[in-house]
């Protein structure tokens, strides 16, 4: 059994989450409240909200966590290749263009959107509504890749200290995802955070260099680096993200 959480009942310790045994891993606590102050506290103590529609909101902290060290990232042949091109194009006024914060609404919608071979979505209109509001406090943020001033790909996330938490990503041409990640991760790093949180293990993710790492390595790094001063600015024309990849042979 889990606890069913009130608006103002603490979260329990994330140790007592649901076992492999159970069937629901990482399974924490259900509730209804899915407020910005909530979600704020979740992401401070290791725990995020996921659930489908017409469920209560479900809150989980995993064991393993899946993370992506900025510094670990994997930039494939084809990656390099590509950031190499849109690089070129940023600096020449080409079609290309990798923006943040742009169009958080349209990213967020863009990811909630149907898969193909996917049943549906988690991200519901409830999660819509509150992590704009997040995002509104400077708290969500998006990376986005643009071309010809149409949206191709992006991803989303939390970033509170110098923890950045992601959320999903989405691409409507070939590699657009890994490149808005690209762009997030070189920013990110540039700024001082060391790890983004992706909650769950997935061969994608492996593939892009994310490791599964202990709950307790986890919570130990994230109360290293969460009240650590916020990135302030948000804009790539402050650093562009690339040029420092662009030096990479």
């Amino acid at each position: 059994m889990i606890p069913w959480l009130e608006q103002n009942d603490p979260f329990p310790d994330i140790a007592t989450a649901l076992t492999e045994e159970s069937g629901f891993p990482g399974l924490l606590a259900a509730g209804t409240d899915l407020s910005p102050p909530r979600l704020i506290d979740a992401y401070r103590h290791g725990i995020f909200p996921w659930f489908s529609e017409n469920q209560p909101v479900l809150w989980w902290s995993t064991d393993p966590r899946m993370v992506l060290l900025t510094e670990q990232f994997v930039i494939s042949h084809s990656l390099k290749k590509k950031l190499k091109q849109i690089h070129k194009s940023i600096h020449t006024g080409g079609p290309w263009q990798l923006k943040f914060d742009s169009d958080f609404a349209q990213v967020i919608r863009e990811c909630a959107a149907p898969r193909k071979k996917a049943a549906g979505t988690w991200i519901t209109e409830e999660i819509i509504h509150n992590y704009q509001k997040l995002h509104d406090m400077g708290i969500a943020h998006s990376t986005e890749l643009w071309y010809e001033n149409t949206l191709a790909g992006g991803a989303y996330g939390i970033c509170i200290g110098k923890m950045f938490f992601g959320e999903s990503m989405f691409a409507r041409i070939t590699d657009a995802s890994k490149v808005a990640l690209a762009h997030l991760v070189f920013f990110l790093k540039t700024n001082g955070v060391k790890m983004i949180d992706c909650q769950q293990e997935t061969a994608h993710l492996a593939s892009l260099g994310a490791i599964p790492v202990r709950r307790t390595d986890f919570n130990a790094h994230l109360k290293q680096v969460i009240d650590l001063p916020p990135i302030t600015s948000w804009k790539s024309e402050d650093i562009c993200p690339l040029c420092s990849f662009h030096k990479i042979p």
